[in-house]
């Protein structure tokens, strides 16, 4: 499925699938030139970098941009662009700080942007980023599958602090709220799990089997661990290839949904701790081509919010029992 559509403005690229290989970016960085002069939409990689907080190594995102990047490509920084007013972590941002930052890295509305991760970590973050260009409407985002092949394909890369680039007009876009599901609405849907007459509905787990069980610790000091009533436990590694960590083939992804007996005809809504790696299972919905893209959400909030705001006591954290 491509998320390129609605450009008036001649191309020389248009990538035929959300999902970009390396050699794909590669040439299409080859055949579109970045100039100053150039107003013709740009091939831009967007580096979405980004560690966990507890990371053993102390990585910061920004860190690996400066040691490893595709050339000219740009930062966007999770822990900077956010709701700044939330107490959960990575919060969507208001439609006018998404539009000032985009601004301040020189992207325009028409260019095609490829977002992509570390070496290190493979698939992680990326989807995320991703997904947010998607809920702001940017016309056409991709993210590449992925930066660990780049360079293990020894595709340029460069280091270093990067060039000073040029401020942009983004204008301020619309929010798609059909892409995204608020607590309000899980906590309904939770309510009513189980009852005659419920919404019947799928909700999909990124987190360690550990965490969504209630047996192992949330990475975020006093937040109990567990799970959404209903919820099936899908830790997003099982999408990936365990060596190169990019993303199965569509058929295997597809396998994995129907092994856990996914229901492609329902509503599925992706969680995860921070709603970051629930996009990781969104993109191989969508790569899988698995159930109704119209009917795909993710939980922004997810666990760190829920079980800030709900109460085991009330049924509304589940564990399993040992």
């Amino acid at each position: 499925m491509s998320i390129s559509t609605g450009l008036h403005t001649q191309r020389n690229v248009s990538f035929s699938s959300y999902l970009v290989t390396p050699k794909q970016l590669n040439e299409a960085l080859k055949k579109n030139p970045t100039t100053k002069i150039s107003t013709s939409p740009r091939v831009i990689p967007l580096c979405a970098a980004w560690f966990m907080p507890n990371d053993p190594e102390g990585r910061k995102g920004i860190d690996s941009f400066r040691n490893s990047r595709i050339p000219q490509a740009r930062f966007f920084d999770l822990d900077d662009i956010k709701d700044q007013d939330s107490p959960y972590p990575h919060m969507l941002p208001t439609c006018e700080a998404f539009a000032e930052a985009m601004s301040e890295l020189g992207i325009r509305r028409d260019d095609e942007v490829v977002v992509y991760d570390t070496a290190d970590l493979g698939i992680f973050s990326a989807p995320r980023v991703g997904w947010t260009l998607r809920v702001f409407g940017h016309p056409n985002v991709h993210v590449l599958n992925n930066y660990r092949l780049w360079v293990k394909e020894g595709l340029p890369t460069e280091s270093g602090e990067p060039a000073v680039v040029e401020k942009s007009k983004y204008t301020v876009p619309t929010y798609d709220a059909r892409l995204v599901i608020s607590f309000r609405e899980m906590k309904e849907l939770a309510l009513d799990y189980g009852k005659e007459g419920a919404e019947e509905v799928e909700i999909l787990d990124a987190r360690s089997y550990g965490r969504w069980a209630g047996t192992d610790p949330e990475p975020r000091p006093g937040l109990s661990s567990g799970h959404l009533p209903g919820s099936k436990s899908m830790p997003f590694q099982e999408l990936l290839d365990p060596e190169t960590k990019a993303f199965l083939p569509a058929e295997d992804l597809r396998k994995v949904f129907e092994d856990r007996k996914v229901d492609p005809s329902q509503t599925i809504i992706s969680s995860c701790g921070t709603g970051v790696t629930a996009t990781i299972i969104e993109t191989a919905l969508s790569e899988a081509e698995y159930g109704d893209p119209n009917l795909r959400r993710v939980y922004d909030g997810s666990w760190t919010e829920w079980a800030q705001r709900v109460k085991e006591s009330d049924g509304l954290i589940k564990k399993v029992k040992s």
